[in-house]
């Protein structure tokens, strides 16, 4: 019998003709690489956790150059890894299509499911991307850090204007109209800062969510 590496044979037969084996393979999207090699870069742990054959998925996890990986896991094994996971404080990004992916996406910290996976998944998943592409998937990543450091910038502005103009007010020092305004300067400059995610600082970065 021929071997084929990688792939899922199906024997299909035909009266009394003799069975035929044919080799299914899946492809990777266009940018799985460049995608995997740059939130690698970006020190994320990246893992395949997939109920395909364990030859499957050793062949994606090779091309994807990915040393963590693990083959034929069922639905609630994903759970579990996943579980493991949350109690070593991981946040877990979960990135799924098949139907055997939707316990764990619903069980993820934050999970993502292409528009071209199965309806189950879709409705498990917190967001679905658009594309036959992985980039959504990163750039809701990095808009996610850059969020972050917004509030947390935001929540600096608010403390450092409420330590300088409360005794000021309490004080006296002030006027109902100066103070009216300092309030309202304080306000602008933390919905700048927020719209700077848009309009500034790498916000060309979007995704098709």
């Amino acid at each position: 019998m021929k071997k084929h590496p990688g792939a899922s044979v199906i024997a299909v037969k035909y009266g009394t003709e003799p069975a035929v084996l044919l080799p299914l393979r899946q492809s990777l999207r266009q940018d799985a690489a460049a995608v995997m090699a740059e939130l690698s870069g970006l020190g994320y742990q990246l893992e395949i956790l997939s109920g395909d054959r364990e030859g499957a998925v050793r062949a994606v996890a090779e091309e994807l150059e990915l040393a963590n990986w693990r083959a034929e896991v069922k639905p609630g094994e994903k759970i579990a890894h996943l579980e493991t996971l949350k109690r070593q404080g991981r946040k877990v990004l979960m990135v799924g299509d098949g139907l055997n992916d939707a316990p764990a996406l619903a069980g993820s910290h934050v999970s993502l499911s292409p528009v071209t996976a199965v309806h189950l998944s879709q409705a498990a998943a917190d967001a679905v991307f658009l594309g036959d592409k992985l980039q959504p998937v990163a750039n809701a990543l990095q808009i996610s850090r850059r969020a972050r450091r917004a509030i947390e910038q935001n929540l600096w502005i608010s403390a450092l204007y409420n330590v300088v103009a409360v005794p000021i007010a309490v004080a006296g020092m002030v006027t109902p109209l100066m103070a009216a305004v300092a309030m309202s300067a304080s306000s602008i400059a933390v919905t700048a800062n927020a719209l700077r995610l848009r309009w500034g600082d790498g916000g060309s970065a979007r995704s098709e969510l």
